[in-house]
């Protein structure tokens, strides 16, 4: 009988061993999801970026008014600066052709004082980037925010529902779609951007930062709430989603606790991408004029400033367009990472 006991025992502690480590092994998709993500060198590297450049845009009047000593919103056509043991005037006489106007002071490459030059206005580059690193970075991240929740919440209503609710929602979508980005946006922003939104009790003025980021998050609300349409499609014929049916769950708890969960994988695939294209778009739309309007700046409008000054300042434009191009790249290296980490379609083709 003794050795029956310790027989008994040894596998009953054998077998208790085996439940820890299935426990242990056996860890949530998120979490797993989250480890995988964190062990993506490259994602790593892409989110640390942008979140260097989100610190240091935050940080923009801390150097405006305790490094620069500048208003980088304020002409300064009269100004002198300060170089080494010299005084030099911000706006210098033109030496190109007649030599007639003036030129603005280019790069000094000295943190303290127009390390990127100044524009035709006075105003010192570098400061205006970091601010309208901060209203770039906003818009880019509150018109993807809005479309990803907009384009959840239509694409879940779609596909479980079907039939009418399917049907409108489709069509709405088909009018949005049938337009080109560009020109659907850049229609909205003249329309908008230059006259403010006024709906009765919604009041939103010309130059609010609003307009744009409800008119770039309006118009890539197809290109979300289409896919997620088609994955609740498919999961609505699981066995997991019958069996809630069939127990006589609601539609809504169903939708908040079934399918949500299974959909949100997904849509945080899409966000960076997002917030990649919606900075791209707003770029585009205040370079035309018709996105962020003064006295706010954003990158998209310091390349419209440097334009002008394409030949005797190239760096006007090209310090807003590198952190356009960072960004974005950034962006895009971290939705590949999140894709691979979260996706599972992604985890198995990359077991193939």
């Amino acid at each position: 009988m003794g050795e029956i006991e310790e027989s008994v025992s040894a596998v009953e502690a054998v077998t208790l061993n085996a439940l820890e480590r299935t426990a242990m092994d056996s860890e949530s998709p998120w979490r797993s999801s989250l480890q995988q993500l964190r062990r993506n060198r490259a994602a790593m590297i892409a989110l640390g970026v942008l979140l260097f450049m989100v610190v240091v845009t935050l940080l923009a009047p801390l150097y405006a008014h305790d490094i620069a000593h500048d208003n980088p919103f304020a002409s300064n056509l009269q100004g002198r600066i300060k170089i080494g043991n010299h005084y030099r005037s911000v706006m210098q006489a033109n030496t190109q052709g007649l030599g007639l106007g003036v030129t603005p002071i280019g790069p000094t490459w000295d943190f303290s004082k127009y390390f990127l030059g100044a524009d035709e206005l006075g105003r010192d580059v570098f400061a205006r980037m970091l601010y309208g690193g901060r209203v770039t970075l906003l818009i880019g991240f509150s018109s993807g925010l809005i479309c990803i929740v907009v384009a959840t919440v239509l694409g879940m209503l779609a596909g479980y529902f079907g039939r009418a609710t399917d049907w409108i929602i489709s069509r709405l979508l088909d009018i949005v779609w049938a337009f080109p980005i560009y020109l659907l946006a850049i229609s909205l922003s003249v329309i908008l951007v230059t006259s403010g939104l006024d709906l009765g009790i919604i009041h939103i003025g010309a130059g609010s930062l609003l307009l744009p980021i409800l008119i770039i998050a309006s118009v890539y609300v197809p290109y979300v709430a289409r896919p997620v349409r088609g994955i609740v499609f498919s999961l609505k014929e699981r066995e997991f989603i019958q069996a809630a049916i069939a127990s006589g769950a609601s539609d809504w708890h169903i939708l908040r606790k079934e399918i949500l969960p299974n959909v949100a994988p997904s849509v945080i695939v899409f966000f960076p991408l997002m917030v990649a294209l919606n900075i791209l778009t707003e770029s585009a739309l205040s370079i035309l004029g018709i996105g962020v309007q003064p006295p706010q700046a954003s990158w998209g409008t310091i390349i419209n400033d440097g334009l002008q000054l394409l030949y005797t300042r190239p760096w006007v434009a090209i310090g807003p367009g590198v952190c356009i191009v960072i960004t974005c790249v950034a962006l895009n290296i971290l939705g590949d990472g999140v894709r691979d980490a979260f996706d599972p379609r992604a985890k198995l083709r990359g077991s193939i």
